[in-house]
């Protein structure tokens, strides 16, 4: 049997197997990414067959799932997957880490962009458009699901949370906001000439890290903080601080080359 909307959390249920709407997100999140990369590799020059494109994504696509779920386990929940290695690979069940996105797309594309001797920087620069439309698409799931939600807040576009008290902050949708800006900025960039490679992703690493932590303010905190010398951190916080790093560093590294 075959039952559309059986829950909140399920978009459709078949047979007892239920498809999450965070996964259908993610689908649709590829689907973007497909039909954007190929016309936005202009921007930098490059000029990707159609199929070394599909191979690229594809393994940009395993790299998000793997790294965003080994995240989850890893920065999130260690604990209980070290007595319950088995619900690793449940992934139906929900459970994925963005900063694990992160390193597993990263790891996912260098290997295959050096394989298909594909300049790294500039692909990366036309990457950040689809890479933010799916961010912002993963927390649309998040605010069907309402999950992830903030503190309890008095202003107008508070949202009720079923069985939580008071309104909260829509960090969710926050988050889509955050993201959208991001893609249309990166997209700005990238349409500009003037943008030497290696900008625009740096641009992206930076906004993303600051924009997240601010979130991370509002947003109500299921994990324990963590403090660095004082300095007393969400684990969203924490986690951001590598990406902003390395935002800095590939920004001074563009800029040196452009003067240079």
């Amino acid at each position: 049997m075959i039952h559309f909307f059986p829950s909140r959390e399920i978009a459709v249920s078949i047979g007892g197997f239920g498809i999450h709407w965070y996964g259908l997100m993610y689908m649709l999140a590829f689907v973007v990414a497909l039909y954007l990369t190929p016309r936005l590799q202009k921007y930098r020059s490059l000029d990707i067959s159609k199929d070394t494109l599909t191979t690229i994504i594809t393994w940009a696509i395993g790299g998000v799932i793997i790294g965003g779920r080994l995240g989850y386990v890893f920065f999130y929940e260690f604990s209980y997957f070290i007595e319950n290695p088995l619900d690793i690979f449940a992934v139906w069940s929900g459970g994925m880490s963005s900063h694990g996105g992160f390193i597993g797309v990263s790891l996912a594309l260098f290997y295959i962009l050096r394989k298909n001797h594909i300049p790294i920087v500039p692909f990366l620069d036309i990457a950040t458009v689809p890479i933010a439309l799916g961010l912002s698409l993963g927390r649309v799931g998040n605010f069907i699901n309402l999950e992830l939600y903030g503190v309890v807040t008095s202003l107008p576009w508070g949202i009720e949370i079923p069985g939580v008290e008071g309104l909260r902050h829509p960090t969710q949708i926050y988050a889509v906001v955050k993201d959208l800006s991001i893609a249309f900025l990166c997209f700005a960039l990238l349409t500009n000439k003037r943008v030497k490679p290696g900008i625009v992703f740096s641009v992206f690493l930076i906004l993303y890290a600051v924009l997240r932590s601010i979130i991370e303010i509002f947003r109500v905190q299921a994990h324990p903080e963590i403090d660095i010398l004082g300095l007393v951190l969400t684990r969203g916080q924490f986690l951001s601080l590598p990406i902003l790093l390395v935002g800095f560093i590939l920004l001074m590294y563009s800029r040196y080359r452009e003067s240079s």
